[in-house]
């Protein structure tokens, strides 16, 4: 998942002290995770620290790829970091990460065995357990786009040029294309990825404002943009109090399926900290703490069946519309062909 760089203090400490990546020694009262932008409450956070007489450290990343290359580059130091599916496959295969111990988590159990059948990438959770199942959508507004499909076909809409963004991410914009045109967002047919290409540069991108990862959410709240392609709990925080707003907002992810993620906790090898990491994991599968986190965002309860129960707020989206979703796989060297597509030929010029 890539989310917009919005800078979330969790609590007044959060900045990664140098110590963390100079190799000096580590409190064991200290947890240090890596996570994404935007993705844990504060009061979630608050109650674990309460609860163990602990501090939690929390750094921040917008991107698979950011994260990624920093743990390449010597960024070590966490104890818990938060990739997607694909790139805890490729994490697998580097022996990056930590063995989890089953009997330490007994809120494995909550887990939904339904979201572990798409995980084929660690389906026994033996070095990554769920965090949340979910999909970038469409915001429309209403009250400029009255009538409409709920289809990624609305990007071809010419009288909506100069009113449209979609998400500054290879992976997610590819994968719309290909679904729209009946084929799998991870596959590898030169053929099929040319046809996505094509659509895209031809249909699509000439309606765009611009490719915009950071800043879709801002602009769609400040009226500049009237259908964006994102993250729910983006336009909606963005949206905030603007009530008129939020009732003329219809946020939907399409029929024809998209690109989704599963974004696992995961404990890094050579954890300074791994019975603490343990005991965070197992903290956040608790039906009521995993309810809060999903209330926190308007997301429904997607990776634990319990929480549905302790859930007090709307979901911005169903679990339903993620059906027919698909993960992104590790693509291999087919992403290659990926990348020449994007790069060389939609994104060029911009």
């Amino acid at each position: 998942m890539k989310r917009v760089t919005i800078l979330l203090v969790v609590l007044a400490g959060l900045i990664v002290p140098a110590a963390v990546f100079g190799g000096g020694k580590k409190d064991a009262s200290k947890l240090y995770i890596y996570n994404w932008t935007y993705y844990t409450p504060d009061s979630v956070i608050e109650k674990f620290q309460k609860e163990y007489g602990v501090e939690v450290i929390y750094d921040q990343f917008a991107s698979n790829e950011e994260m990624y290359a920093k743990l390449k580059s010597g960024g070590s130091g966490y104890d818990i970091v938060f990739p997607s599916g694909d790139y805890v496959s490729i994490m697998i295969s580097q022996n990056m990460l930590e063995r989890i111990d089953k009997s330490k988590i007994p809120n494995l159990k909550n887990v939904d065995p339904a979201v572990l059948t798409k995980a084929a990438y660690d389906p026994q959770m033996n070095y990554s357990v769920p965090y949340y199942w979910g999909a970038a959508g469409i915001a429309v507004n209403t009250a400029r786009v009255p009538n409409f499909e709920r289809s990624w076909s609305i990007f071809g809409r010419s009288d909506l040029k100069g009113r449209m963004t979609m998400l500054d991410d290879m992976r997610e914009v590819m994968g719309d294309a290909l679904v729209f045109l009946g084929y799998s967002v991870n596959t590898k047919n030169p053929a099929e990825v040319a046809r996505a290409r094509d659509l895209i540069n031809s249909r699509w991108k000439p309606n765009l404002v611009k490719f915009d990862a950071e800043a879709f959410g801002k602009g769609y709240a400040d009226g500049d943009f009237w259908v964006v392609q994102g993250y729910a709990e983006v336009v909606y925080e963005e949206i905030g109090d603007n009530e008129e707003l939020k009732k003329n907002t219809v946020f939907f992810i399409p029929p024809e399926g998209g690109p989704a993620y599963i974004d696992s906790m995961c404990i890094l090898k050579g954890s300074k900290n791994p019975d603490l990491a343990h005991k965070f994991i197992d903290f956040i599968h608790r039906p009521e703490i995993y309810a809060e986190f999903c209330d926190s965002f308007g997301f429904p309860a997607t990776a634990n069946l319990p929480a549905r129960q302790h859930k007090k707020g709307d979901s911005w989206y169903s679990a339903e519309e993620l059906t027919k979703t698909e993960l992104k796989d590790d693509l291999g060297e087919t992403l290659e062909l990926y990348n020449d597509a994007w790069l060389n030929s939609i994104r060029v010029g911009d």
